[in-house]
């Protein structure tokens, strides 16, 4: 069965969830397949670790300033792809690390939305090819997202202040991880890519050059669908708890 043939269940169904590190994260890494998943009528909920505030190299604008900027930007970029949810925790940029404390919060956040999916970044990637080195905070993002995934969302006798708060304990289905090292799922947007372009556009105080961005957004697209006979694709490591009775590799459908 050829990719195309593939829906990977990106039809409908319940919330996802992406998990991620800077406002502009999820744009970039999986703005195309966010975009599909609003279209089909599912819930998308953006939670963001930290704050953004080292994003900038202009000398003149404010700490505060610039969180402001960067997360109406992310607003704005959400909701240009079907997002209406967007959490900020408070987590100072450049700083990240998977604490207990983060764990804490991103359980919450599961627990109070529920998600079907999350999205979040590989963290097992530290460089890309000789030119390319992960941000620290995308990898302590996706540990972070892990291990609140499994098991502590799921424990009752883990965080019981969260049970205290009226958070019941919540198993998510499937794992997408962004940006991997080893993908096995290839979602075809190629009816989305101009949305994820246009998307990433609004983080104007991080896009120089638009067009460039975009430009270089299709390119890394092309090159992700070109393997898999698609004209632009997002590739995912993706992990299922549904999926008990074989593994997850790039064979299974949903």
């Amino acid at each position: 069965m050829s990719e195309q043939q593939h829906d990977y269940g990106v039809t409908g169904g319940g919330p996802v969830m992406a998990i991620f590190a800077h406002p502009d994260d999820p744009e970039f890494v999986a703005g195309g397949t966010l975009a599909r998943w609003a279209a089909a009528g599912r819930q998308l909920i953006y939670v963001l670790i930290t704050d953004g505030s080292k994003g900038s190299s202009d000398p003149t604008i404010a700490t505060e300033a610039l969180i402001e900027t960067r997360q109406q930007e992310q607003r704005d970029a959400a909701r240009a792809l079907g997002c209406e949810d967007v959490v900020f925790l408070p987590y100072e940029d450049a700083m990240l690390e998977p604490t207990i404390a983060v764990r804490r919060d991103l359980v919450r956040e599961i627990r109070r939305y529920r998600p079907e999916i999350v999205v979040c970044f590989d963290p097992t990637v530290f460089w890309v090819g000789d030119s390319y080195i992960q941000h620290p905070d995308h990898r302590a993002s996706g540990e972070a997202a892990l291990a609140a995934i499994f098991p502590a969302a799921r424990d009752r006798l883990t965080f019981p202040e969260l049970l205290a708060e009226g958070l019941e304990p919540h198993n998510v289905d499937d794992i997408y991880l962004a940006s991997p090292a080893n993908p096995n799922r290839w979602i075809d947007i190629s009816a989305t890519i101009e949305r994820k372009v246009a998307a990433m556009a609004r983080h104007r105080s991080q896009v120089a050059d638009p067009e460039a961005t975009a430009r270089l957004l299709r390119a890394f697209a092309r090159e992700a669908g070109q393997a898999r006979g698609l004209d632009y694709a997002e590739a995912f490591r993706f992990i299922s708890f549904n999926n008990m009775r074989g593994s997850a590799d790039e064979d299974v459908e949903r």
